[in-house]
């Protein structure tokens, strides 16, 4: 790698590795320039394209809510009934193919080369990893998730699970242990293996393509085995802004529940009204803040940040398994693991299902949205696990979050579902969730059964608002990174840029439709963005073909 690609911040491989050689150079087709006092280095014609469909589209959000309420309304249900087979196959692909990678050869593969060593410690890498990978959708779906399934009102019976409540909402007894395992099993699906995968994919092959091989840190370097150098072209302009879209309108969906959420609890505890003006105040404010942890940077910035978010979200959590019981919450866990395991390939059949409000209103919704999110994350894992070998990359970034994950949802779930049995005709929990579904409630319900409501409601209020401005904080990040020709130190004033949109797009999303036009744009990007990872899978293989072992 020559001095000037390596001065844009991506260091060069440390012992053997199989450098592709190419004329271009990061950032040679980059516009640099300045705007008053501030200097810009942006991608042509990656950041402008990708710059201008934002604006356009937060103008038309937010000056014809109505018509983008009723478009984003009929979008949804249209694309998940249409392609879920297409979202749950690829999604069982990505598992089958990091599993394989583990006990290949190919595992024994180091990113940055054969001498290279981890710029992290386990603890931070951990910390980032599940602060960036799952932060607000653990806390948003913790609970509700679980519950919804166990009461499973509207025909959203995973699998046709049996249901514990009667027409007249009386509790069936002899339901409730099935009711119980399947609603742990339907839940962790989501949130474990497969998701995991997606993310390992898209990381894996930007470390590779980039520490292994020399080629920008971007999506379009991965496929320069088929492209050559037209991947510095059209075809690669395509692919990195579908990445930016994507990335964006992802992150953009996580914000968007992250303020309902935050609105929520702030109204339950502290009787600050709920409504879409709240919201906006909430985003305007968490974007700010995200805006100077984006000044800090990655050390000082989004690592701080990652690891006050694992200590708040540990001290919840142990929180929850002391209050609710530690004994029957590691029951949960076991049962969770265990249901998974039996049912994960039933849950993953993408043919001749009969719980279709299950597999298109959920699993298509959460493949498309990891999906779209896999770009924002995929990018900082890979910015964060050069020295890793790729059988310890994909067994951490696959294995231990997913078991994270699903103890998670088990201590919250089952701290839920246990309160729902106990009090079935007071319990808030079922009034939230299944009652009237006012899932961004279901967290706060669930500690208002357990001592020290109103503090823990509030140490839950602060997690959710400091998972927002990680999210915020490294997705600005990746976008800057991929709308700067793969220029991993391009000037702050772009990212700030970023920063400011992804707020925007969350602003506009929910006041042109709310949670439904949010999760019709995650799919709707989702879905080109598949294709792009599936042949990502064909790239990692010729690339760790080449590699020393």
């Amino acid at each position: 790698m020559s001095d000037d690609t390596a001065n844009q911040g991506i260091p060069e491989p440390e012992g053997h590795s199989e450098i592709i050689e190419t004329d271009y150079q990061i950032g040679q087709d980059n516009i640099q320039t300045k705007i008053g006092p501030f200097g810009l280095d942006i991608h042509n014609p990656v950041f402008v394209i990708s710059g201008l469909v934002v604006i356009a589209f937060v103008a038309y959000a937010l000056i014809a809510p109505q018509h983008a309420a009723d478009f984003f309304g009929w979008l949804r249900p249209a694309l998940t009934t249409t392609f879920d087979w297409f979202f749950l196959s690829a999604a069982n692909i990505f598992v089958i193919f990091c599993l394989l990678l583990i006990v290949t050869p190919y595992g024994s593969v180091r990113l940055g080369g054969t001498e290279a060593s981890p710029d992290y410690s386990y603890t931070g890498w951990f910390a980032m990893l599940f602060a960036a990978g799952m932060g607000i959708g653990l806390m948003f779906f913790g609970v509700l998730e679980p519950a919804y399934y166990f009461g499973t009102p509207w025909g959203d019976e995973p699998l046709g699970a049996v249901r514990p409540f009667t027409e007249d909402g009386v509790l069936i007894e002899a339901n409730i242990a099935e009711a119980r395992r399947m609603a742990l099993a339907a839940t962790s699906y989501h949130w474990a293996l497969h998701p995991w995968a997606i993310y390992a994919v898209v990381a894996l092959a930007l470390a590779l393509f980039s520490y292994n091989k020399g080629l920008p840190l971007t999506i379009r370097s991965a496929f320069y085995p088929i492209l050559g150098d037209r991947v510095w072209g059209w075809t690669g302009h395509i692919i990195d802004t579908l990445a930016v879209f994507a990335t964006l309108f992802g992150l953009a969906t996580s914000l968007g529940l992250g303020a309902q959420q935050a609105n929520a609890g702030l109204n339950y505890v502290y009787g600050i009204p709920e409504g879409v003006t709240t919201q906006v105040i909430l985003i305007i404010g968490i974007t700010a803040i995200a805006l100077v942890s984006v000044l800090r940077g990655l050390d000082g910035g989004v690592k701080v940040l990652s690891e006050i978010n694992m200590v708040i979200a540990l001290a919840l959590l142990v929180f929850v398994v002391i209050a609710a019981g530690a004994a029957s919450i590691l029951s949960e866990f076991v049962t969770g693991i265990g249901a998974y395991f039996k049912e994960v390939i039933p849950l993953s059949n993408p043919f001749g299902r009969e719980d279709t409000g299950y597999m298109q209103g959920w699993t298509a919704f959460y493949w498309a949205w990891w999906i779209s999110w896999s770009p924002f994350v995929g990018m900082f894992i890979a910015r964060v696990s050069r020295g890793r070998t790729v059988r310890e990359f994909i067994t951490c970034v696959l294995i231990i979050p997913s078991v994270v994950c699903v103890f998670w949802m088990a201590v919250f779930g089952g701290a839920a579902i246990n309160d729902i049995i106990a009090n079935p005709e007071t319990s808030a929990v079922k009034a939230q969730v299944i009652d009237s579904y006012n899932p961004p409630l279901s967290l706060f319900a669930m500690l208002d059964s357990l001592p020290l409501a109103s503090i823990t409601s509030t140490i839950g209020i602060v997690l959710v608002i400091v998972f927002f401005v990680t999210s915020s904080d490294s997705g600005s990040l990746v976008i800057d990174t991929i709308t700067a020709g793969g220029k991993v130190d391009a000037p702050v004033p772009q990212r700030v840029f970023w920063c400011t949109f992804e707020g925007l797009v969350a602003i506009a999303l929910l006041i042109g439709g709310g949670l439904t036009s949010l999760q019709a744009m995650v799919i709707s990007t989702g879905l080109p963005f598949t294709i792009i990872l599936l042949l990502l899978c064909l790239m990692i293989w010729k690339g760790l073909a080449s590699e020393k072992r």
